[in-house]
């Protein structure tokens, strides 16, 4: 077992192979911000500005990783608008592989321990009922704010390869790449669909050098003036021919006008084209936020799985 320490490119790389190989054998126990893409993206675009609230562990079977926790502590996150806002309570991110369910446990411990005093949250898999019973065994209850119309919880959702309808841009817009269109152009085309947000040039070079990160399936669609519309970047995971949007956004200014939905189509063809038979993305499932979840299905996306938000206050135990 090794120490709680920062999180490094190397713990996330050792992450993502347990990420890959979950999804081998039971992928609907990959839980949120657990997967191949989303730790590379979450580590990617946080480390430089969040990477010294963070704090890991990784539990090791014959010399690999079976389970690890990432927990996210309070902070001050400053956004592109001026604006800042205070963090205060504790995010968990955590895995563990199904052949060693038990170590769940270990994991609660050292989360309790590593935010004791604090509001502590944790989204694990609703289909993982072992995880479940053991969260609540510590005092996890379900989190009040996921529940209702504008609850918080993610649902995964998936489609095969095999059949991807051809895209079609309105006149005058073109697909572009990152390495195309360059640094400057991917961060604010992010900015201007996410805004107020944290991501700054930083966060983008430690997306580059996160591992798994290709800036030809990067992918932006560029208006006829020049503005970077729309972009998405897309996490290939080799091992399992399997590739995962995350994130997707279009300028305000823009949306509405199919954009998004011919950038999906035209990824997964690339990402077919660059070995996937199989795709993902995320996206908020309540019923008051029905925009992504639309535009999801208009390509063909289904749900799989969804997470079990949980909660345990400070005060508790």
């Amino acid at each position: 077992m090794a120490n709680s320490e920062l999180v490094t490119a190397a713990d996330v790389q050792l992450m993502q192979g347990l990420a890959q190989r979950v999804t081998a054998v039971r992928p609907d126990l990959v839980n949120s911000d657990a997967s191949f893409g989303e730790l590379a993206w979450n580590w990617g675009r946080g480390h430089a500005c969040d990477g010294a609230s963070w704090r890991r562990r990784l539990w090791f079977s014959g010399g690999e990783p079976v389970a690890w926790g990432w927990a996210r502590l309070p902070r001050r996150v400053r956004r592109n608008d001026g604006s800042v806002k205070d963090v205060t309570g504790a995010y968990l991110a955590y895995q563990v592989h199904p052949d060693h369910a038990g170590l769940v446990d270990e994991v609660i411990d050292w989360y309790d321990g590593t935010a004791a005093g604090l509001e502590r949250t944790v989204m694990p898999s609703a289909a993982d009922e072992f995880a479940l019973r053991r969260w609540a065994a510590h005092g996890y209850g379900t989190d009040p704010a996921s529940l209702g119309d504008a609850g918080s919880w993610t649902q995964l959702n998936e489609r095969d390869l095999t059949d991807v309808e051809r895209p079609v841009l309105p006149d005058g817009f073109r697909f572009r790449t990152a390495d195309e269109a360059g640094p400057e152009a991917a961060v604010q085309a992010h900015l201007d669909a996410w805004s107020p947000s944290a991501y700054t040039a930083e966060g983008y070079r430690g997306v580059r050098q996160a591992n798994g990160y290709r800036g030809d399936l990067h992918v932006l669609v560029e208006a006829p003036d020049g503005t970077m519309a729309s972009s998405t970047i897309m996490w290939l995971d080799e091992a399992n021919r399997t590739a995962q949007f995350e994130p997707v956004g279009t300028h305000r200014d823009y949306r509405r006008q199919g954009l998004a939905r011919a950038m999906l189509l035209h990824g997964m063809r690339l990402a077919r084209a660059a070995g996937a038979a199989h795709m993902t993305v995320a996206c908020l499932g309540a019923p008051g936020h029905p925009q992504a979840r639309g535009l999801y299905h208009s390509v063909g996306f289904r749900e799989f799985t969804r997470d079990a938000p949980l909660v345990r206050t400070g005060t508790a135990g």
